[in-house]
């Protein structure tokens, strides 16, 4: 029975159906921002491709040689230091340490996931309210919290009122009855 419970709750559970629904919503807005990066490109492109034109290549070609003599230099000095370094005692330790690490930040990414689903989900249920037209639940509870609370004079005049209803009603059904006496 657990598995069919557990099939039930799935098929029932609208989150992913929210989550695509914000995923979209969240699509519309980024593409909505895509006309004015390209006119932002298109305003700065003729600046870029005079830069590059006036740019001297024997000076990029120096600039890249002295970074790969940096990395060269830095990375040699790594190696050098490890292999200095190497302990078998350490180096499992090591391992090991990494690997729990590893194993930290993998939980880490993957709450991180889960909340992101959520604010997506909700985001989405939002929007789906949205399109519905149905007003947000916070907005309800706002509303309840600023409208002011009837008065209570206005319960009795009801009351007042629901008496001398059903005495005329009465009397109409009299009349009414009355009549087809009269007319026979």
């Amino acid at each position: 029975m657990a598995i069919a419970d557990d099939l039930k709750k799935t098929l029932t559970d609208p989150t992913p159906l929210y989550f695509a629904a914000g995923t979209a919503d969240l699509a519309v807005q980024q593409a909505k921002k895509v006309p004015g990066l390209i006119e932002q490109l298109r305003a700065e492109a003729p600046a870029r491709i005079e830069a590059v034109k006036n740019t001297d290549p024997k000076a990029v070609q120096e600039k890249a040689r002295e970074a790969a003599k940096e990395a060269q230099e830095a990375v040699t000095a790594k190696v050098a230091e490890v292999l200095g370094a190497i302990d078998a005692k350490k180096l499992g330790e090591t391992a090991q340490d990494l690997a729990l690490r590893g194993v930290g930040v993998a939980a880490e990414y993957a709450v991180r996931a889960k909340e992101t689903y959520d604010k997506v989900a909700e985001h989405g249920e939002q929007t789906v309210r949205a399109w519905r037209g149905e007003v947000s639940e916070e907005i309800v509870d706002i509303a309840v919290a600023v409208e002011p609370e009837p008065e209570p004079a206005a319960e009795p005049v009801a009351a007042e009122a629901a008496p001398k209803k059903a005495a005329a009603r009465k009397s109409t059904a009299k009349k009414a009855a009355a009549v087809p006496a009269e007319e026979s």
